[in-house]
This record gives C-alpha cells, sequence and structure tokens, in this order.
C-alpha cells in the first residue's frame, strides 16, 4: 500500500496475550492502531512476528480487522511473542516473554519512508528493551514528524537513560499516576499531580502530557493549560487495552483539531467502553462510545 495514506504509524509490540482461560491478540501499539483504524484514522503497524503457527494466527487477526500487514516482518530465528496475563480482580499483572521476534525489529529505507510520509508516529518504551528494535526505535525517531510516547513501565523492561532519550524526542507523552509518581522520583521533581507534569513538560519540552488515573478519568497538559476528565462509571469487564483506546481516541480528536476538553472526554469514554469488553480489540460502532455516560 502506498505510504502516504498513512495519517499515523504505530511501532512496537505484537503478541498473545495468554489468560487462564483465553487467548488474546495483543500488544499496546497494535491496540492503538487498531482503534486509530477504527475511529478512521488510516494508521499503519511496525512490528515483527515469528514464522510459527502463532504469528500466522496473529497476522490473519490483524489482517481481519482491517489493519495492513505489509510492515509486519516475519522472525526465522525468534518465536512470536506472548505475554502470561494474570487477572486479580479488575487488575491485570503481565510477564513478558524475551527474547522474542518483536525485539528484532529491523530497520529498513521502507520504514523510514513510511514513518516520514506520515503526520503521527506513536511508540512506547516497551519495545526499547532490546537493543536491535531499540536501535530502529532511534533512527525513525529522527524523521517522524510528530512523535507520541505511551510509556509502558512493566518490570524488568526498562531503563531510565533509554527512558530519558525517548522523552528527549517526543512532543506528546502519555503515562498513568504510577508511571508519573516513578518520573517524578527519578528526576527530583516534587508537588502534586499537575505539578509534576507541568516539570516534565518543561524539561522535556513537551508539547502535551497526558496522565491517566484507571476509573478515576485523566488529565491533560496542553501548552501549559491543565485539563480533567472524572471518568465514567461502568460495569468493568476487564481493563485489558483501556489505556490503548483512551489514547486512540485522544489522538482522533486531536488530529481533527478538537478542542482539547472535547478530545480528553471521548478518550475517556472510549477507555470506558472498551473496560466493558473482554479483550482490547472489541467490535462496535461509534455510537456505541456515545452511550457511554457520567
Amino acid at each position: 500500500m502506498n505510504n502516504s495514506v498513512y495519517t499515523a504509524v504505530c511501532f512496537g509490540e505484537i503478541l498473545w496475550d495468554i489468560l487462564p482461560d483465553v487467548r488474546l491478540p495483543g500488544g499496546a501499539p497494535m491496540n492503538v492502531a487498531y482503534h486509530l483504524n477504527h475511529l478512521q484514522v488510516p494508521a499503519a503497524m511496525i512490528s515483527r512476528v515469528g514464522n510459527d503457527p502463532l504469528g500466522a494466527e496473529l497476522l490473519q487477526f490483524i489482517s481481519s480487522k482491517g489493519l495492513d500487514t505489509s510492515f509486519i516482518l516475519k522472525d526465522e530465528a525468534h518465536d512470536t511473542g506472548t505475554v502470561l496475563a494474570t487477572l486479580n480482580g479488575n487488575n491485570v499483572s503481565y510477564e513478558i516473554i524475551q527474547p522474542v521476534a518483536w525485539d528484532f525489529i529491523q530497520y529498513s529505507m521502507h520504514l523510514q519512508r513510511l514513518v516520514a510520509s506520515a503526520r503521527y508516529f506513536i511508540f512506547g518504551s516497551l519495545v526499547a528493551r532490546n537493543e536491535k528494535s531499540r536501535q530502529t526505535l532511534f533512527e525513525l525517531l529522527e524523521t517522524a514528524p510528530y512523535k507520541i510516547l505511551d510509556i509502558n513501565l512493566r518490570k524488568p523492561h526498562y531503563e531510565k537513560k533509554v527512558l530519558e532519550y525517548l522523552l528527549q524526542h517526543a512532543d506528546m507523552l502519555k503515562l498513568n499516576a504510577d508511571e508519573l509518581q516513578l518520573l517524578g522520583e527519578w528526576f527530583g521533581l516534587s508537588g502534586n499531580e499537575s505539578e509534576q507534569m507541568q516539570a516534565i513538560q518543561q524539561k522535556f519540552h513537551l508539547n502535551t502530557i497526558i496522565t491517566t488515573r484507571g476509573d478515576k478519568g485523566a488529565a491533560v497538559l496542553h501548552d501549559g493549560t491543565y485539563y480533567e476528565h472524572a471518568g465514567f462509571t461502568v460495569q468493568v469487564a476487564d481493563t485489558i487495552g483501556s489505556g490503548d483506546a483512551f489514547l486512540a481516541g485522544f489522538i482522533s480528536k486531536f488530529i481533527q483539531a478538537a478542542a482539547i476538553a472535547e478530545a480528553l472526554e471521548f478518550a475517556c469514554r472510549m477507555g470506558a467502553f472498551v473496560a466493558t469488553k473482554h479483550g482490547a480489540c472489541p467490535q462496535y460502532k461509534l455510537s456505541d462510545i456515545q452511550k457511554i455516560i457520567a
């Protein structure tokens, strides 16, 4: 497919979340790409799978959801990614297997042209755990027009110096309250949530910071103005992928130059809706999102 058709490019892990009773396709960048496409934002996915049955099944799933698999490479030496997910009430804990195929995403001019031609480049911190994919990410960051970092801190899969590099190259940052607190400790930032967000924005020259608060909504600091939304109360099925749906919802409105308060509200609706479904990539119509009420 012609690279120029993509508004956004998502880079990083695609994998199987293996729960006690079911196996679900996952990976934050893939979830974001799925929802962006669902929200009429053409998005491409860069990743890598093993040349194995799990990889073939994952590619089939991605294709069935309308995502282009042209930029998902096959690895002959490493298996498709898996994560052992354990549900504890509404919370999920993860054991992320390594090394796997998405740790070895190979840089190419083909990928560089794809990223350079898109308006937005969306990436996480988890994919930077391995040197090969990390170096590919660093190369692509040099050509990406607008860079959105979705921090995903899973012990022991991150290092302060790598995260600091990613922050220095981001325009927009999305993280959760626990991750905000950790950054505050790392960089000696005191104060409440909004003060810490402002300090991080100034330190790394970020255009926008989004802090999610689980079922308590989220906050956005954009160009020096602070916004909050209390979120929506829903009957939770599971929280897998809710934060990814939130980010896709925010980006979809941000691209349309919607008011930040409107983008934040829609993002909260998206996150709440996905929490009412099992898995990160449910089928839905836009009208289903609008049915989520405070």
